[in-house]
């Protein structure tokens, strides 16, 4: 076990598009879908400690518990499980994301639990080596422990990596409601879709703007029908100034805009916070590697 402290990052997971292409016969849909990141995430911190334990703090701390459901402490105690260690950590999450919101908060949360203790418990075990067991505990905990853009297939066990992405800024809105991810597949219907894979690279955010736009979020109806201020925020993207697309992400209630360069992104920010001040309204740069800043904190550290 090394010293400590290790902190690794859990940024905000989009879904560019999002297509629901089957059901399994246990249930499971089969999706496929561009994730990428967005530059806003919690952070988790673990020390070493006698036993296993979680603070939560943050601007979104008060809607979680430190409960032995939480996601954060289930991937804990599978991971020494599996590697045959003590669960002993004391593990710190500030949540800075909406909980239950699409953008992969609590698979996030996970996945950032298994590369930190996966260093802490000085285990050495590659990325691709805990795939397993972050889709043990859901389905986008793989991409989120992946941290790069990638295309996911079947239930969240196949990564294929994207073509390289541009630089795009994006603006993400939550009206302040929670979209339990269960309910919305169980309000879908309709057909399913086609896998929309692609392999050209964008240039730039324009180009990227219409790649997605040939594609959809399957989910889309089915979570406005749970919760219309969906709706709501989609309506007050629409008309800003510089916006490329406007986009539910996951299954909801989080929205993103695409937007043609970061002042854009900005004056839409405070024009939307401005008219709905219950809302998280954050801009943010579109990420290639969710990951990048851990790796460049650790490469500091060590050098």
């Amino acid at each position: 076990m090394v010293s400590g402290p290790v902190t690794a990052f859990a940024p905000a997971k989009i879904n560019l598009y999002l297509h629901v292409t089957g059901r399994r016969a246990d249930g499971y849909h089969l999706l496929d879908s561009l994730v990428a990141f967005a530059g806003i995430q919690d952070s988790l911190t673990a020390l070493p400690w006698d036993r296993l334990g979680l603070t939560i703090d943050g601007p979104f701390g008060a809607g979680l518990t430190a409960g032995p459901d939480n996601l954060v402490l289930r991937a804990a105690t599978r991971l020494a499980e599996e590697a045959g260690v003590p669960a002993r950590a004391r593990l710190a999450l500030t949540k800075r994301l909406p909980v239950a919101s699409g953008i992969g908060g609590g698979s996030a949360d996970a996945a950032a639990a298994l590369r930190a203790l996966n260093r802490l418990w000085d285990l050495k075990a590659a990325d691709d080596d805990l795939l397993d067991l972050a889709l043990e505990l859901g389905a986008d905990v793989p991409v989120c422990l992946l941290g790069r853009a990638a295309f996911m297939g079947g239930i969240g066990e196949i990564l294929i990596p994207a073509p390289a992405l541009p630089e795009a800024s994006l603006l993400l809105v939550n009206p302040g409601v929670s979209v339990p991810t269960p309910a919305v597949f169980k309000a879908r219907n309709g057909d399913f879709s086609k896998e929309s894979r692609f392999t050209y690279a964008p240039t730039d955010a324009a180009e990227l703007a219409a790649l997605l736009k040939a594609r959809g979020n399957d989910l889309t109806t089915a979570a406005e029908s749970l919760q219309p201020a969906i709706g709501k925020v989609l309506r007050a993207l629409a008309p800003c100034p510089g916006l490329l697309l406007a986009r539910m992400s996951g299954s909801g209630a989080t929205c993103f805009g695409l937007f043609d360069s970061p002042a854009s992104a900005v004056q839409a920010a405070l024009s939307i916070g401005q008219h709905n001040p219950g809302w998280w309204v954050k801009p943010a740069s579109l990420e290639q590697d969710g990951n990048r800043l851990e790796r460049e904190r650790q490469t500091l550290r060590t050098a």
